[in-house]
C-alpha cells in the first residue's frame, strides 16, 4: 500500500501568485539544483499545463533518475495534480491545493508515493522523510523568491 503524506506551506502572496508559481517549471528547477534536477522533455521551461507532461532527470540517493510527470487536473488558482507516467515509483500522486489565508495563501501538497521495491516499513523510514524534507525544501525556496 502507497504511504500518504501532507505538507503545509504560508505565503504572504494571493492564490494565484502562488498557483503560477508552482506550475513554473524554471522555478522548479531553481528549488532542485541541490540534485541538479532539469527538465528533459515535454514541457521544459515556462509554466505547464493541463495535459501536458515533463519529463524530469535528477540525482537522489547518488542515483539518477528520470521520471515523466502528467498534469492530471487543474483548477486554477485552487488545486492541481502531476501524477508519474514513467519512472522509478510503483506510484507518485502530488495534489497541490490553494486556499486564501487572511492576505496570504495556505499550500498542501499531499504526496502519495509507493516504491517498486522497498517494502511499505522503508517508504516510510527512509522515502517519505526524504520526499518530505526535498518538497519543504521547493516550497521554501517557491516563498522565497516570491516574498524576496
Amino acid at each position: 500500500m502507497p504511504s500518504v503524506f501532507r505538507l503545509v506551506t504560508h505565503a504572504e502572496v494571493p492564490p494565484g501568485v502562488l498557483f503560477d508559481a508552482s506550475l513554473s517549471i524554471d522555478a522548479h528547477v531553481d528549488s532542485m539544483a541541490g540534485s541538479r534536477e532539469r527538465a528533459i522533455a515535454g514541457v521544459t521551461s515556462g509554466r505547464i499545463g493541463l495535459g501536458e507532461t515533463v519529463t524530469w532527470r535528477a540525482r537522489h540517493f547518488g542515483v539518477w533518475f528520470t521520471m515523466t510527470s502528467h498534469i492530471s487536473e487543474l483548477e486554477r488558482p485552487g488545486r492541481f495534480v502531476d501524477e508519474q507516467v514513467r519512472g522509478p515509483f510503483r506510484v507518485f500522486r502530488h495534489a497541490h491545493s490553494f486556499e486564501p489565508d487572511g492576505s496570504g495563501t495556505l499550500m498542501t501538497d499531499e504526496i502519495t508515493v509507493g516504491s517498486p521495491i522497498f517494502g511499505a516499513l522503508v517508504e516510510r523510514l527512509v522515502l517519505v522523510p526524504y520526499l518530505r524534507r526535498l518538497i519543504r525544501r521547493r516550497n521554501d525556496h517557491l516563498v522565497g523568491s516570491l516574498t524576496g
